[in-house]
């Protein structure tokens, strides 16, 4: 499926890697990064809007949708390296960025590393790695079995996902959104194909994130390195169950935060696409 108005292309990002990329608009540049089981479709609407007058860069990030799927380099750094030489390839050197889920885990990445690239960073629903990672304990846990699934070593989790592959990525399409329609039939089916050619892929991204991820976060943690550039953060009402100041814990990251939260499920950019779009606007303002 592709974004109607938008137009397609193949951008090399190394030698043995390309991404599908999608551009539309005229404007100051903002790129736009996906989540988990998603491709670059799920910012169709927020897309639309933000290209009457920015220039919008939507892609499949390494390992996902139509994008290619080397056998390495899915750890953050690697990928948010993927996204800037996307956006200098099309002749920005700084550009806004904002991800969800798994592409706002690349965005901050894109912000630790590259703070003289980023001039303005969302994330929608998720924590930083380090965060999540550490307040993930006793039953509270269970609500992401899967990302302790997919940290495994080789082979057992790829085998068990190939196995029942749309059960599995069908599961949190349905149980994360904020209802049965949140997602139309056929970008559901787009979702469930694309994530089904990918398992292996998928996998190495989470994986990546149960280890040379924590370790770069910890790096920065130690050095005191923030995020340096405007911040907004959104995410869903997750209520006092898991035990933590989400906000608190963005702040520690990010000096500049402006935290909201959203009354909606999970998927935020489809189930609340004007509300999305009203936070990006107000952050590319400040």
């Amino acid at each position: 499926m592709r974004i109607e108005t938008f137009d397609y292309q193949r951008v090399p990002v190394a030698a043995d890697v390309a991404l599908n990329v999608a551009v539309a608009g005229r404007g100051d540049p903002v790129v736009l990064l996906h989540g988990f089981p998603q491709t670059h479709l799920m910012w169709r609407h927020v897309a639309a809007d933000l290209a009457a007058d920015h220039t919008v860069i939507i892609l499949d990030l390494r390992g996902y949708g139509d994008s290619d799927k080397p056998a390495g380099g899915y750890d953050k750094r690697v990928m948010a390296a993927d996204v800037v030489a996307v956006a200098r390839a099309f002749g920005h050197e700084r550009f806004a960025l904002a991800g969800h889920d798994r592409g706002a885990l690349v965005a901050v990445r894109a912000g630790l590393d590259h703070p003289a690239t980023i001039t303005h960073l969302a994330a929608l629903d998720t924590l930083p790695t380090l965060d999540a990672w550490e307040i993930m304990r006793g039953t509270s846990a269970a609500v992401g079995f899967h990302l302790f699934l997919m940290a495994q070593p080789p082979g057992l989790p790829e085998e068990m996902i190939s196995a029942s592959a749309d059960a599995f990525f069908g599961h949190f399409l349905d149980q994360w959104g904020g209802g049965p329609d949140v997602i139309p039939a056929d970008v559901r089916a787009a979702y469930l194909a694309a994530s089904r050619a990918a398992v292996p892929s998928i996998v190495a991204d989470y994986r990546a994130s149960a280890g040379v991820d924590v370790e770069h976060d910890e790096a920065d943690r130690r050095a005191g390195t923030v995020l340096t550039m405007p911040v907004t953060v959104l995410q869903q009402d997750w209520g006092p169950a898991l035990g933590f100041d989400a906000a608190a814990r963005w702040r520690a990251w990010a000096p500049d935060l402006d935290h909201r939260t959203v009354n909606c499920g999970h998927f935020m950019a489809e189930e609340a696409p004007a509300v999305v779009v009203e936070a990006l606007r107000d952050l590319l303002a400040r």
